[in-house]
């Protein structure tokens, strides 16, 4: 039998803003999340903050904090998107997986601390929860000219 858990979540860090952003709907031919049975959701965000897209290349626009701070916005955005799928974050048994692309220079290689952004977001809202597995790579583009996308995978209770 599968034990489930029950998760007590914290409030963002307040430069982030105090709550979850309301998602926009998809509306696309792709989803934005696709449940896998009952147990998972997969969403993908890309750095957006309060002012609009954060956009620029790492290594040559940003600095590794900027890109960091990018990181944590997507974060922000997947937990809103886990939240609108769900109606309740509490619905959330954990965080499986990050998968973080960061528009970089060919010669920055602090993929991972970019990406630390968001890993140390989930864990401060999610707490034991929030800790994951996790790829960080680098890309030579991203959609719209943004800093950071990333992917999460969540298991759902």
């Amino acid at each position: 039998m599968k034990e489930t858990h029950h998760v007590r979540y914290r409030s963002p860090p307040c430069r982030l803003g105090p709550h979850l952003a309301r998602c926009a709907d998809a509306r696309r031919q792709l989803r934005a999340i696709c449940h896998h049975g009952q147990t998972v959701v997969r969403v993908r965000q890309i750095s957006n903050g309060p002012d609009g897209l954060i956009c620029g290349k790492l290594g040559a626009d940003l600095t590794t904090e900027d890109g960091a701070f990018a990181a944590a916005t997507c974060a922000l955005a997947l937990l809103a998107q886990a939240k609108a799928a769900t109606g309740d974050l509490t619905k959330v048994a954990r965080l499986v997986k990050l998968v973080g692309f960061v528009n970089s220079t060919a010669d920055f290689t602090d993929q991972p601390k970019v990406i630390n952004g968001a890993s140390d977001l989930m864990v401060a809202v999610l707490g034991d929860a929030g800790r994951h597995a996790r790829s960080a790579v680098s890309a030579v583009s991203l959609p719209l000219g943004v800093a950071v996308e990333i992917e999460a995978i969540f298991e759902l209770v």
